[in-house]
């Protein structure tokens, strides 16, 4: 009954969320189109008729032909400004933009040595980062001492 009334009330999902969704493109015509097949597909969800089945699988192929045509379009579109020359500006933009992107912001191009003074070029840097790795992983740590001379009792332990 609890999951007969969670299905009546909550409705029903597929179980996967789809993140990182490139949407540049949408427009207002695709976000109400993919908003009506989202609806059909909680009422099919609620109440499982042919008649609701059949009403969300004619707005998904509905909704996939527009998707398709107005992702085309933008696409046409944006080939068509990178062709000119405030797109090549643009595209040259973008690609620095993405290199800046996959550089690594957490690389580390200061450190400190030993003795506190700031070390700023990059073979003071890795020099200091291998004698600190090398002391970290060659240092002998205290092993945790048996304590001799400790009698054991053996007896068997009832069950409650």
């Amino acid at each position: 009954m609890i999951r007969e009334t969670g299905r009546k009330v909550l409705g029903v999902s597929s179980g996967r969320r789809k993140e990182d969704k490139e949407t540049w493109w949408w427009n207002e015509e695709v976000q109400d189109s993919i908003q009506r097949k989202r609806l059909a597909k909680k009422k099919w969800d609620m109440d499982r008729t042919e008649e609701n089945r059949q009403e969300y699988k004619e707005l998904q192929r509905r909704v996939k032909r527009e998707v398709s045509k107005v992702k085309q379009e933008a696409y046409d579109e944006l080939y068509t400004r990178l062709d000119t020359r405030e797109g090549e500006k643009d595209l040259y933009g973008l690609a620095r933009q993405r290199d800046r992107d996959g550089k690594d912001v957490q690389q580390v191009r200061v450190i400190k040595d030993r003795d506190g003074r700031v070390l700023t070029s990059e073979e003071s840097v890795q020099r200091r980062w291998k004698e600190y790795f090398e002391e970290l992983m060659n240092e002998e740590n205290e092993r945790e001492k048996r304590v001799e001379g400790v009698n054991s009792v053996e007896q068997k332990v009832e069950k409650d």
